[in-house]
């Protein structure tokens, strides 16, 4: 039995699979407020597939590149979680649950990371074929043609549209948040899960007084 949590984009979202099946899914597009909505939206995935939390053998939840605030708030809930059910919990990739549910060969994951950036991934079959990055929509249009080598890109986030008219015989898919169960299915395939932690490509819009970066960089480091 895995969970599967995404606070990273524009969703709160939950999903639970037994065996690899899909028991219950919920997901609230929200820019704000994943905090308040975790709880009770996991509560009702779980009521749904008829499940107690003591059920779950695994929970997966996503670690970012996204929101600075919504990571940390669906990695906190995950690991209490996992903490009072002495269950692991596994970190996921949003770029790489971005293009999990995707059947094409070869798929980049976009994500809109503001200030004409974008954070992208490619993924071919489901292996990786770049670490995620940030890079300005220029950067990443040139690299996707590099790695398309001629073949029609298929992007798939929420970063997607802004590289339109840079590629205009792309594939646009505009998802504007993962699939939850896309993230349990990762998770349940990790076979040696360490301790999840923030994945950042860049430092947070929030500063110390004379620019320096907050606390949180510090501590957690930057990707």
């Amino acid at each position: 039995m895995i969970l599967g949590l995404d606070t990273c984009l524009d969703a709160c979202s939950a999903a639970v699979l037994k065996a690899g099946q899909v028991c219950a899914t919920a997901s609230h597009l929200m820019g704000r407020g994943h905090q308040e909505a975790i709880a009770p939206l996991v509560k009702g995935v779980m009521a749904q597939a008829g499940l107690d939390f003591s059920d779950l053998d695994r929970v997966g939840v996503t670690i970012g590149p996204g929101s600075f605030t919504g990571l940390r708030v669906g990695l906190a809930f995950a690991k209490g979680l996992g903490a009072a059910l002495t269950v692991p919990v596994v970190g996921v990739g949003t770029l790489a649950a971005l293009a999990e549910p995707l059947s094409e060969d070869l798929v980049f994951a976009v994500i809109d990371a503001r200030r004409g950036q974008v954070y992208l991934q490619a993924f071919a079959q489901g292996r990786s074929l770049m670490a995620p990055d940030a890079l300005d929509v220029d950067t990443a249009a040139a690299r996707i043609a590099e790695l398309s080598a001629g073949r029609q890109a298929v992007l798939a986030g929420s970063g997607a549209a802004l590289l339109a008219e840079l590629m205009p015989g792309a594939r646009l898919i505009g998802a504007p948040a993962c699939d939850p169960a896309a993230v349990a299915r990762l998770a349940a395939a990790q076979t040696s899960p360490s301790i999840p932690r923030p994945l950042y490509l860049r430092a947070p819009d929030a500063r110390l007084p004379g620019g320096a970066p907050g606390p949180d960089m510090a501590t957690e480091g930057v990707l």
